[in-house]
Parts: structure tokens; sequence; C-alpha cells
């Protein structure tokens, strides 16, 4: 009787499937009873019954002679809707998900716009929900990302509670579990979105992962990544980026990531070779964006208003030279061409050209460094070679604003209608600019320190920063324009301004450019410089107008001399140095500071003020007469007369440490350490 009921339920003997009338054979054969003891380890009697599906693996098997048995094979994993190389026969407790081709199996959204789950996502569900998703199931292009689920995709996830796998795919399951754990848990940190904070991001990379421009710069490179074993292609790019970003050992990073030094290379090389293919020529080169767009959108308005002409669109850039230190070549000719005078270390320069907000319109190079290529030999020679267009992409009226470096190049400039501005050269014999020279000087500067902050926004990646070996010369030029690509499409702008208060500032600026320095005149008639009795000590209760942020700010006409104020004040309080005030004039004060760069010399400076503003002021200092703003020495003295001493409290602790005194200094020699041997009796 037991027989008979076993019998009724007609279930195939391998599959454990129902079978219908027309598609069951009984096992009467001992062939096929062997086949199933040998193969699948199933006894099967007589009366028991196979499903066509499963009665055609014995046939094939019967049919190739010498073919290894099933469970011995490579499995490799099938694509598409591919059938599986051996059927489901082992039941396991483990969550699986629902297979159709007809809906979402996460939000059960019908097709037709659905995608195939990516191989590689679901091992990775499998490791973080511990949920089997069957291959060829299909879901929603919207849940997947990088070939990855994205965050959140599996938490209500629907599920059967038992699995029933073939042989195949738990053999498959298994290799990609070991393959994630050669990549992931070998090494001391991964780069997957999941594991590191936007912080962590921006620390390793430079870039963030919030807005997705890590993900977004991985996509540009992608399908030009060979995928192995011991490294993505999100890892290769995480490689290159910390590679650039602190300027690591290739021996260092192998240690932290547990992979080859060799393997590291190669991300390396494999990443700058893809990023080089499409990203950097959409990002940096010349041709990447129109003058309209630059003018539109990059150009500042202070720019605009200061040295272009509201009848006409000018393109307006900066341009400057940078230094890659690089070690000495045993090659002499390339050692001598290389070695840089100035620096007195050999030496690669990128010419660089940016945006008066700072965006890099192209970098230029490297040249070498010799006398035959200082700043304006390069220039000359991008103009005369036409170097990515540049003579067709510059057209006349537009506006070059450089440093004295370029002097020699300003004829060639000129030749090809295009204006330069540059600072004053200091006349030979002179000590201190003219009034108006220091003027000019003075706006160019305002306009041109975003080149200077470029340069040190390249510098940041300390790889370019660190002494490169010379095999690493061919691929100078590409690491500068990859991390100006990445500075042009994912960091923000160095410089940006309001259009009402830039065209007041620059009003001002001008405005204050044309007019003369009343008081270094008065100065110069009456000797104030060398007349030593009409001064007095300052008392504490100097009738010095109380100043703001916003007032000091708009007296320096910046925020640089600002910056250097405490530590002027911290030396000159620590000093011997007195403010003294006129005896006929109470509102003139009289100060001297040192200089920050050379210790012999002092700066005289005069400040003429009443009860509510400062009205004049003069320094000896070589750009002190301009009034278009303030040097540093003046804003020092204004800075503390006017806003520490009533905000800061005490002044001498303004945060500025003297390490000097951890160093000894070998000019001092102390009583109590000299040797008594050395004294004679």
């Amino acid at each position: 009787m037991e027989l008979v009921d076993d019998r009724k339920r007609f279930q195939c003997v391998l599959c454990k499937k129902r079978t219908k009338p027309n598609d069951r054979r009984k096992c009467e054969s001992i062939e096929i009873r062997k086949f199933l003891r040998k193969t699948f380890m199933v006894d099967a009697r007589p009366v028991d019954v196979l499903c066509n599906k499963c009665r055609h693996y014995y046939y094939k098997n019967k049919q190739v002679k010498q073919k290894p048995p099933i469970h011995a094979k490579t499995y490799t994993e099938p694509q598409g809707n591919s059938s599986c190389l051996s059927p489901p026969s082992v039941t396991l407790p483990l969550q699986r998900t629902v297979s159709s081709h007809a809906y979402c199996f996460i939000c059960k959204r019908p097709g037709p716009k659905l995608i195939v789950v990516p191989v590689s996502a679901r091992p990775s569900a499998f490791i973080h929900k511990e949920v089997i998703i069957p291959s060829g199931s299909r879901c929603c292009p919207s849940h997947i990302a990088n070939d990855d689920f994205i965050a959140g995709a599996l938490d209500n996830l629907q599920t059967i509670e038992t699995s029933f796998l073939n042989r195949s795919t738990i053999v498959d399951l298994i290799t990609r579990i070991r393959n994630y754990a050669i990549q992931n848990c070998t090494s001391k940190f991964t780069f997957d979105p999941s594991y590191l904070n936007n912080l962590d991001y921006i620390t390793l990379t430079g870039i963030s992962k919030d807005q997705d421009p890590f993900a977004d710069l991985h996509q540009e490179i992608k399908s030009e990544i060979r995928y192995t074993p011991s490294r993505t292609s999100t890892m290769s790019l995480g490689i290159f980026l910390l590679k650039m970003r602190s300027g690591m050992s290739n021996q260092l990073m192998s240690t932290i990531f547990g992979i080859s030094k060799s393997s590291i290379r190669r991300a390396i090389s494999t990443v700058r070779t893809a990023l080089m293919k499409k990203f950097v020529p959409q990002n940096v080169v010349l041709q990447h964006i129109s003058r309209q767009d630059v003018t539109a959108n990059h150009t500042r308005p202070l720019a605009q208003s200061l040295f272009g002409n509201v009848t006409q669109s000018q393109a307006i850039a900066v341009l400057d030279g940078t230094y890659i230190f690089i070690q000495k070549s045993n090659n002499f000719q390339f050692q001598r061409r290389t070695y840089n005078m100035h620096k007195g270390r050999p030496l690669v320069k990128p010419m660089v050209v940016v945006s008066t907000d700072g965006y890099f319109l192209t970098v230029v190079g490297p040249y070498l460094a010799d006398s035959r290529n200082n700043d304006a030999a390069i220039l000359n020679h991008m103009l005369k070679s036409n170097i990515e267009d540049i003579k067709n992409w510059f057209q006349d009226e537009d506006i070059f604003i450089v440093d004295r470096g370029f002097r020699d190049a300003l004829g060639v400039l000129e030749e090809f209608g295009i204006k330069a501005y540059m600072p004053h050269l200091l006349a030979k014999g002179e000590k201190q600019m003219p009034t108006p020279d220091a003027n000019a000087s003075r706006l160019v500067t305002k306009i041109r320190w975003v080149v200077e902050a470029a340069n040190s926004r390249i510098k940041r990646w300390k790889y370019l920063a660190h002494t490169l070996p010379t095999n690493q010369v061919p691929f100078i030029g590409d690491y500068v324009r990859i991390v100006c690509a990445i500075s042009n499409k994912y960091l923000p702008p160095l410089s940006t301004g309001n259009a009402d208060d830039d065209e007041a500032l620059a009003n001002k600026m001008q405005y204050l450019s044309k007019r003369v320095n009343s008081l270094k005149i008065f100065v110069e008639e009456n000797a104030l410089d060398k007349r030593s009795s009409s001064w007095e000590v300052s008392s504490d209760s100097l009738n010095f107008p109380k100043l703001d942020e916003e007032e000091l700010r708009n007296l320096t006409c910046g925020v640089y001399q600002l910056r250097l104020c405490p530590s002027y004040i911290q030396e000159y309080i620590e000093g011997d140095a007195d403010i003294l005030v006129h005896k006929e004039h109470p509102g003139l004060i009289r100060v001297k500071l040192q200089s920050r760069h050379i210790s012999s010399k002092k700066y005289m400076l005069w400040i003429q003020y009443t009860e509510s503003a400062v009205t004049a002021w003069y320094c000896k200092c070589r750009g002190g007469a301009r009034v278009v703003g303030v040097c540093s020495h003046i804003a020092s003295v204004v800075w503390y007369l006017g806003f520490a001493r009533h905000n800061v409290g005490d002044v001498s602790a303004t945060g500025i440490q003297n390490w000097g005194e951890y160093v000894k200094d070998a000019a001092v020699i102390d009583a109590s350490d000299t040797d008594d041997s050395d004294i004679e009796e």
C-alpha cells in the first residue's frame, strides 16, 4: 500500500518535480539507475519515474564518450537565461527571491523596461543581506548603480524561506565569496561607498562621494579598466586618487591594500591612461570650453570692471608657470637643462592658464627649467607654435594678466592683439615704487592672485608637491592635467563675487588709483622721518577710531594683509618698539615695524586719522606709497589699534607660537653650559 501511494504522486526521483503522464518514464533500465547512483548519489527503484528533462541528462552522458561526470565540471556563470549545468538537487535554509522575467523582484513593477541583475550584484546581496537571487532575475534599472544595488534597495524585500539550488550555483557562490574576501578582507580598507563616509572620501581621494563625484568619475573610466581578482575598477580608481592625494610610495600602498607592488603600479598606469583618453579632453584642454562660456560664467565682474570694456565681450586669462621638482638625472644634458638657478634644484615647468575665477582653461607643457625656458619664452612658444589653436581661441582685445617674469613677451602679445597687464617694475636704484605705479600694480595683483591659488590647488595633491623620480617625467603633464580636470569638474571656484559688490569695489579702486599720497608728500616736505624731537610715546588712551571687520576689509581692499596682522603685532609687542604721536599733530602717529624677511631691516610708517576714520597712510616699504589699499605693515597697526585691542583681549595671546624656544641658538652661550675645563686656573 505504501508503494502505491508513493507512485500516485509521480514525483521525479531526481528533481522531485511532479510529472505529467506524457512527461514521465520509469527507471526500469539498470544503466539509468547506475547513472543516477554514480552521478547524483540517488538510489532509484524500478518503479520510480524520471521527468523528461532529467532523463535527457542520462542520454546526453551516454552519447558523449569519456566525458567527466557533471559534478567534476568547472562551472562558468551562465549568461542571460542559459540553463544551469546541473538540476536543482540541494535544499538549504537560505532566503531567496522569487525569480520572474515579467516584473521586478524588488518593487513588483511589471516590464518591459527591466534589466537582468548583474552577476557581481548577486553575491553582494548574499553577503550583506543573506538573500540568494536566482540567475536571470530582473529588476528596475533605478535599483542598480555601478553594477551593484543602491543603498536601501533590498531593505523591504519579499523572500521565500528555503532555496532549492543546484551544485553549480553553490560552487559559483563560494568562488565569488572567496574573491570578495581577497579584494576586501585582505586590505585594511576598501573604497566601497558603504564602508567610507564623505569625510573619509575627501581625505583619501580629494573628492567627495556626496552628489556622486567619485561615482561619476568611476563611470567615466569603468569600461577602460580590466576587472581582476585582486582589485576592482573602483579600487583601482581609489588607489590612483590616493596616490595623487597623499604621495605615498607604492610599497606602502601595497601593504595597506594587501596586493602586490606591481598590481599597485598597474592600477595607477591603467587609471591614468583611461582618464587621459576621455575625461581630460572634456574638462581641461583649451578647446573644451568656448570663449562665450568663459566670459559669461568664468569671468569675475571685478576683473571685467577693472580691465575689461563693457561695450564688448573680452576673455580675461591669468597665466603663470608652476614647478614640479624631479630627481637629478644620470643624463647630464637633461640634468643641465632641468636645473633651475632660481630654485637651485632640478625641475620642470608646466604653464597654467586660468580664468579670473580660478577655472583651468589649459595646462601646457611641462617645459625645461633653464634660462632659455623662462615664463616669457614659454609664452612666446605657445603663441608662435599655436598650441591648442590658442591664436584662434583668443581674439583681438582679449586680456592676459601676468607677472613680471613675462616682461619679455609683452611685444609678442601686442603683435597678436592681446592686451597685457603686469605689475610695474622697480626702477634701477630706487627703493620704493612711485604712488601711480604702486596703485596700478595693486589693481593687477587684486586679480592675479587667483593663478597662485590655482597652483597651490595643484600642489595640494601631494604627489605633485614631492620630488618625483626621473622615470615619471613622461607622465608629469598627464598628472597635472588630470588634477586640473578634477578641480574644474568637482571643486568649487577659487574666486567668486557678487556683481554689485564687485562693481562698487572696482569703482572705488579705480578712483583711488588716480589719487596721490598726500601723507607721503607731507612727511617728505617736513622731514618727519628724520626729526625725533617732534614725537612722543603714545598713552594707552590713544584716541584711535574703533573699526569693525568690514571697515578693515574696505581699507585693505582684500584679506591677505589682515591674515598677517597677528604675526606682525606679536613681534611688535614682544619687541622694544613704541607707537609715537606727533606733538603738534595729535592725529598723526609713527611706528617702526620689523621686516618679516630681513632681520636688519625695519620699516617706518605713518598713519593719519580722525575720531571716526583712518584718512591717510604712508610706509617706506617697497609698495607702501600706494593709496589703493594698504601694505601689511600699515594694516597690522590699524588692526591692532582699531580692532584687536578692543575685541581680542590679550593681543599677545594671538595663537602665534614661538617655536624658537625649542631650538638652540649657537650664537648664544649660556654661562651655565660652559665647561669648567675651559676655564684657566
